[in-house]
C-alpha cells in the first residue's frame, strides 16, 4: 500500500523524442503548429518530402510562424516578411537595404531534430533555452518490421489532464471491465483473476509475450492463437505486438504533454495481414470509441482533482505498474540533473489482480 501524492509541477521529461502528429498530416509544402512540453512548434514537409520542425515563433516580433506562408523551401513571417529555411536560419529582411550591415547568419528561430519514423512525425525536445545534446537516443520504431502498407492511424485527441494522470491511465490493468464494457470488448461479469510476467526493459518494462485473456473478445476475430506483448517506455509510449503464426499487428499509443494540464493521445496500427487492413475502415470506429470512453473518464477523473485534494491511493499489484512508472521518471530526472546515463533499476516480477 503506498500514498502517492504526485509531483506538483508535473515536472516534463527532456531529451526525448516525442510523436508530433502523423505523416498524412503535413502534406508537401505545408505546416502545421503543436504545443509541446508548452513549447510551440511550427512542423512542416520540404518540396522534397523531408519533414522539419522549428520554435514557432519570429524573433522579430513574436509572430508564429504558422501564420505566415510557406512554399516548400521559405518560411515568411505575415508581420514584416521576414524568411527562414527550413533550419531555422534567416535568409531575408525586407526592411534593409542594400549595404546594411546586419548578419543575417546571426538571426534564427530554433530548429528541432525532426524525423519521420513508421508514418510518425517525431519531435526532439530539449530543455528550454538550451542546446540540443550532441548525441541523441534512438527514435523508437515498430518491435517488428512492417510494410508501409500496413500502417494506419487510428485517433489522436487530447485528455484533459497532466502527463502523469495520462500515463497511469494508459498502463492500468484493472478499469477495463467498469470503462471500456461494450459487447465486443468485455463486461463487469467477465472480470477474473489474472497472472503476468514483468520484465524491465529498456527506459521501461515489458509484460512478457503470453496469450491474450479469454475475456478480450476483440482478440477473438483474429482466429489462431494470438500471443501478445505488452512494453511501456519513457516518456509515454505503450507498444502492444499481437503475433498470430508468421502475422502481425503492432498497436503503438503515444502520448505528449502539450502542457500542464493537456495531454495528446496519438493512436497508430501497423499489420501485415491483408483482411485486417482491407477491413481497417470498418474497424477503425471502434478503436475511437474505445479511446472516448478512456477519455470521458478521464474528465469524470479530473472533476475530483480540482483544488487541494487528499491526494492518490496506490494499492497491490494492480497498480504496480503506476508506481514502477514514477520511480522510472523520477531516476531519469536524477540522472539528467547529475549528467549521467539512465539505469533501469525495476526489478523482474510476477503480477497479479483481477479484470
Amino acid at each position: 500500500m503506498a500514498y502517492l501524492i504526485g509531483m506538483s509541477d508535473n515536472e516534463f521529461l527532456y531529451n526525448l523524442w516525442y510523436v508530433a502528429a502523423s505523416g498524412h498530416e503535413v502534406a508537401a509544402g505545408a505546416m502545421i503548429t503543436r504545443t509541446m512540453l508548452n513549447q510551440q512548434v511550427l512542423i512542416g514537409r520540404d518540396m522534397h518530402g523531408m519533414v522539419f520542425a522549428l520554435r514557432d515563433f519570429c524573433p522579430h516580433r513574436g509572430i508564429p510562424l504558422h501564420h505566415g506562408t510557406f512554399d516548400g523551401e521559405t518560411i515568411e513571417c505575415c508581420y514584416h516578411g521576414w524568411c527562414f529555411d527550413t533550419r531555422g536560419q534567416c535568409t531575408k529582411i525586407p526592411a534593409l537595404l542594400p549595404g546594411d550591415p546586419t548578419d543575417l547568419g546571426r538571426i534564427k528561430t530554433q530548429s528541432y531534430p525532426c524525423h519521420e519514423v513508421d508514418g510518425n512525425i517525431w519531435v526532439y525536445i530539449p530543455p528550454p533555452k538550451t542546446k540540443i545534446i550532441e548525441h541523441l537516443p534512438d527514435i523508437p520504431s515498430s518491435p517488428v518490421p512492417l510494410a508501409a502498407g500496413g500502417y494506419i492511424h487510428v485517433d489522436s485527441v487530447v485528455f484533459p489532464c497532466d502527463m502523469d494522470h495520462a500515463v497511469i491511465g494508459l498502463m492500468d490493468p484493472s478499469h477495463g471491465p467498469f470503462v471500456h464494457t461494450s459487447w465486443w470488448w468485455r463486461s463487469k461479469r467477465s472480470a477474473h483473476a489474472k497472472e503476468k510476467h514483468f520484465t524491465p526493459r529498456g527506459m521501461g518494462f515489458s509484460m512478457v509475450r503470453h496469450q491474450p485473456s479469454k475475456n478480450s473478445r476483440a482478440y477473438k476475430i483474429l482466429g489462431g492463437k494470438p500471443e501478445t506483448e505488452i512494453t511501456f517506455q519513457l516518456p509515454g509510449l505503450r507498444t502492444e505486438h499481437i503475433a498470430i503464426g508468421r502475422h502481425n499487428i503492432v498497436l503503438l499509443t503515444a502520448l505528449t504533454p502539450i502542457d500542464s494540464s493537456s495531454t495528446q493521445l496519438h493512436q497508430f496500427m501497423y499489420t501485415d495481414i491483408g483482411w485486417l487492413k482491407l477491413l481497417a475502415p470498418l474497424l477503425k470506429p471502434y478503436g475511437k470509441a474505445f479511446i472516448q470512453q478512456d477519455l470521458d473518464i478521464v474528465k469524470k477523473q479530473q472533476e475530483g482533482l480540482v483544488g487541494d485534494h487528499p491526494g492518490l491511493l496506490l494499492i497491490g499489484d494492480t497498480d504496480q505498474q503506476a508506481l514502477w512508472y514514477y520511480k522510472l521518471k523520477k531516476d531519469y530526472l536524477e540522472s539528467q540533473a547529475n549528467n549521467l546515463p539512465f539505469i533501469n533499476r525495476l526489478p523482474e516480477k510476477i503480477l497479479r489482480w483481477c479484470s
